[in-house]
């Protein structure tokens, strides 16, 4: 879900023209690469597109099922399951020895290091007309769109799972034990934006609780609210 965020942060900035803009979609950029290097999120992918395939095929001996539908969902997974087993080595093996890329990296961690005085190569950049800019940025970011299309396809098919049913927070708490048998993926909570109040939400394997918040004195501290509150959730699971 943090990856989602970020791609789509990316390409919202990528429709910029201004430095501005740019640099906040090349600072998406180095915080997917972040979090590439920490783990084998491609061979994590390929396995829960295998796995959303191999439920999915389930449903296939149930008349009332739309079948058209599911034949259209099945070969998206395939297709990208079969993109991502071609491509060769790391997703981010193309950027790793980007000297640009890695100069940035490594000055962002400082409050401030990405200045023109701290990084002249980097303000130089920002200098070529927006059309380049944005045709490299294209590039990198280029690396990563079968793996985010595939992530996006993962993360609806969950949420879609799932239909979101009313309930009620009593006091500003709710809590709800889970089924061992069927382990939650997802938790979507759904609450009217006009409410002062937002939900906290935490758990475990077996039980997970929501919390209605809101500020008190500005925003110095918060504490749970005392009357009921209505919202939608939903437990998704494939």
């Amino acid at each position: 879900m943090r990856l989602e965020f970020l791609f789509g942060q990316a390409a919202h900035f990528l429709r910029g023209t201004n430095q501005w803009e740019s640099r906040s979609a090349l600072a998406s950029l180095l915080e997917i690469l972040a979090i590439f290097e920490r783990s084998d999120l491609k061979t994590e992918t390929i396995k829960e597109l295998e796995r959303h395939r191999a439920a999915l095929n389930q449903l296939k001996r149930n008349p009332q099922v739309d079948h058209l539908r599911l034949d259209v969902i099945t070969r998206e997974l395939d297709q990208y399951s079969e993109r991502l087993h071609k491509f060769q080595g790391p997703i981010t093996a193309g950027l790793k020895n980007n000297e640009f890329l890695n100069s940035i990296q490594q000055r962002g961690a400082i409050p401030g290091g990405t200045c023109d005085f701290d990084l002249p190569a980097y303000h130089f950049w920002l200098q070529k007309p927006a059309e380049k800019r944005l045709r490299e940025l294209s590039g990198w970011l280029g690396y990563f769109e079968d793996i985010a299309s595939a992530i996006q396809l993962v993360l609806r098919l969950i949420r879609d799972s799932t239909e979101l049913k009313p309930v009620v927070a009593e006091q500003g708490f709710y809590q709800l034990s889970m089924d061992p048998n069927h382990p939650c993926q997802l938790v979507r909570v759904s609450v009217d934006r006009n409410l002062p109040c937002f939900a906290e939400i935490s758990g475990g394997r077996h039980r997970f609780t929501i919390r209605f918040m809101q500020y008190a004195d500005g925003y110095d501290n918060t504490h749970q609210v005392t009357r009921n509150i209505s919202f939608d959730i939903g437990c998704c699971v494939i």
